[in-house]
């Protein structure tokens, strides 16, 4: 069974539906139609950019440019977190990237080894989908965890200086705020987790049924694709949050108020 085609003229059309909630917008005067446009015309250039590159790297899926786009995804999402957390971006984009890829790859590498027993673990078909969901849900959380990590430090700054005054030195000071970030970061995809099935049926459920695959086929993809999500979440996290901590702060603990883009 095939999946059924779109008319790229019925896609044009189907643009209209955005009339609905621009209207909405509109009428209880939210200002942000500019934004919600620049997005739509931004993922759609973006998509069908993707689109056409993907075309070629399916087809010749070598395992080199296969590995390089990976690569490029995560740099996208590196620079997408620095700018989502307001922190200053040449100080944490190397450590923020290494904390990405170990973390990505740990679970996409044990989902198309050990899992799926690929013969070539760098296949387009698989690795760049699934680690394109991997890192996507990566990215919101270390955006979430990393955020309120280094905020909460800063609002809380009297508590954290009492903290190292009384002799913590910088990974103890530093552990309430730890947990607290992970589960703000965590708490999404657990929610996700325990509804799944039953509130809405899942983006990898849906492309395998929607490919034509038996349902309980689905049903596992998507089991095995929200431990990958859930594990490469959890080890981003801790990672991007103790990897920054080295510029983050001074040598003596005190959080480096330069680290935030804006410091008003």
């Amino acid at each position: 069974m095939q999946t059924i085609d779109i008319k790229i003229i019925r896609l044009a059309a189907y643009y209209g539906l955005l009339l609905i909630p621009l209207s909405i917008l509109l009428w209880f005067k939210v200002p942000i139609i500019g934004k919600t446009i620049m997005a739509v015309v931004r993922m759609t250039a973006q998509l069908l950019f993707v689109g056409l590159y993907l075309q070629v790297v399916f087809s010749l899926n070598n395992p080199w440019l296969n590995l390089c786009w990976l690569m490029v995804m995560v740099a996208v999402a590196d620079f997408s977190i620095t700018r989502g957390c307001g922190l200053n971006t040449k100080r944490f984009v190397f450590p923020l990237f290494c904390a990405i890829v170990f973390g990505s790859a740990i679970p996409l590498l044990i989902f198309v080894g050990p899992l799926l027993d690929l013969p070539n673990l760098m296949d387009a078909r698989y690795v760049i989908p699934i680690g394109g969901m991997i890192l996507g849900n990566c990215l919101r959380a270390d955006i979430i965890g990393v955020k309120d990590f280094y905020e909460s430090i800063k609002k809380d700054e009297k508590r954290y200086m009492l903290t190292l005054s009384q002799g913590a030195d910088l990974h103890e000071a530093i552990l309430p705020y730890l947990r607290d970030a992970c589960r703000a970061a965590l708490l999404p995809t657990i929610a996700t987790i325990a509804t799944i099935g039953l509130v809405a049926l899942p983006g990898m459920m849906t492309g395998v049924i929607l490919g034509g695959a038996d349902p309980m086929m689905a049903i596992k993809y998507q089991i095995a694709i929200m431990i990958a999500i859930f594990s490469g979440t959890a080890i981003t996290v801790v990672l991007a949050i103790l990897m920054t901590a080295r510029t983050g702060f001074d040598p003596y603990g005190m959080l480096d108020l330069e680290i935030f883009t804006d410091q008003t």
